[in-house]
């Protein structure tokens, strides 16, 4: 009886550990999700940190600005672009008294809820800035409006290009209009009566003129349209500048007789082969000495230099001709502009020799610099690598 007493007592307590192991698995299996839920907890907060601070640096280094209002018009975010494209002032605390200082006709409201039937674009002009301004509402996680999301892009450079586009075409229509007026008037009025041989010559003379003129426009327009979209392949060389540009010289020699011009040209020595496209540099150098010659007066002075200094080659020309006003000289590199129009159009100019030279100058790594003071004279420097 005892035995089978213990055999029953012995039964039981393996039961019980058994039983005890199970639970004691059960809550091992039970504990590990709660662990996984809190280290997991762990990685979100770590993440939301981590994105925090990504959308903090990208509004920070954002060159477009942002500002959001919510809905009583208070500033809830703004980036420091923003700050500085509208110039907000500490004072500047509401949609009302940042927009309403630019003029800009927008209500808050009717942005909001009625999206659809307003327009959400603007263009402001800030001081010599010119802005797009792109509003747009955001709503909450209850998708009930929430406030007003504002983009601020500088579009600045786009309006210049936009404006430099117009002029352009404007210009060029003009100076292909005058030339062909001038060919239809001498052309209708030889086609109309009979004329004596010396009026007929002085009309097709006229004639012949326009025409060149016009086909050397459009030669520079072609040029600098390669130049614009790279077509022209720059075949460099070493070659020798001092002669270049007594070469140069030579070929506007009876240019300069014509005016009776003291022209001078210096060569200092050792100065080394130049590396650049050969025709390229003379076209400048014949460009800027047709200039001198054009606008100096009868019976001036033109002075050549071809130097060397540091890795470049120089050429400096110097005359006593009419001068450029201060206030032309950051411009005279632009297409067709012109400090005197009329003057230039009598002289045969196009207005786009000055920009063909610094297109060229710039595609062999040389520069060009103009200083000038009216009444007395122009120099003109130009350098010109001499290492490969």
């Amino acid at each position: 009886m005892l035995e089978k007493e213990m055999i029953m007592y012995c039964i039981i307590a393996v039961l019980l550990l058994i039983l005890i192991i199970i639970g004691i698995m059960i809550l091992i299996k039970l504990r590990k999700p709660k662990r996984k839920l809190i280290k997991g907890a762990e990685k979100n907060t770590v993440s939301e940190d981590v994105e925090k601070q990504y959308l903090k640096t990208i509004l920070l280094h954002m060159t477009d600005g942002i500002i959001a209002f919510n809905m009583e018009g208070r500033i809830i975010l703004v980036n420091p672009a923003a700050t500085r494209q509208l110039r907000i002032l500490p004072e500047d605390e509401n949609f009302e008294k940042i927009f309403k200082k630019y003029d800009v006709d927008i209500n808050m409201e009717k942005q909001i809820y009625l999206e659809n039937w307003t327009s959400s674009e603007k263009r402001i002009n800030v001081g010599d800035n010119y802005l797009k301004l792109l509003f747009a509402s955001f709503k909450d996680e209850k998708d009930r409006p929430a406030g007003i999301m504002v983009l601020i892009q500088d579009i600045t450079e786009h309006v210049r290009l936009d404006n430099m586009r117009k002029e352009f075409v404007a210009d060029v229509s003009h100076e292909l209009k005058t030339p062909i007026t001038s060919i239809m008037g001498y052309a209708d009025t030889l086609a109309e009566g009979e004329y004596d041989k010396e009026t007929q010559t002085n009309f097709l003379n006229v004639i012949s003129t326009e025409a060149r003129r016009m086909a050397k426009l459009v030669t520079d327009l072609l040029t600098l349209s390669k130049f614009d979209n790279n077509e022209i392949k720059e075949e460099k060389s070493e070659f020798d500048l001092g002669n270049l540009v007594k070469e140069c010289q030579k070929k506007l020699q009876l240019e300069i007789d014509k005016k009776n011009l003291q022209t001078e040209c210096f060569v200092t020595a050792n100065v080394p082969l130049v590396y650049a496209n050969k025709d390229g540099i003379e076209r400048v150098v014949l460009n800027i000495l047709t200039n001198s010659i054009k606008y100096t007066p009868e019976n001036g002075k033109i002075k050549i230099y071809v130097g060397f200094v540091y890795n470049d080659a120089y050429i400096k020309i110097i005359d006593t001709g009419l001068g450029i006003p201060e206030e032309d000289l950051s411009r005279i590199f632009e297409r067709f502009y012109r400090v005197d129009k009329a003057r230039t159009r009598e002289l045969g100019g196009t207005g786009l020799g000055l920009s063909i030279a610094k297109e060229i100058l710039d595609k062999n790594n040389g520069s060009i610099d103009i200083k000038s003071v009216v009444g007395e004279g122009t120099e003109v420097v130009i350098r010109i690598p001499t290492k490969e």
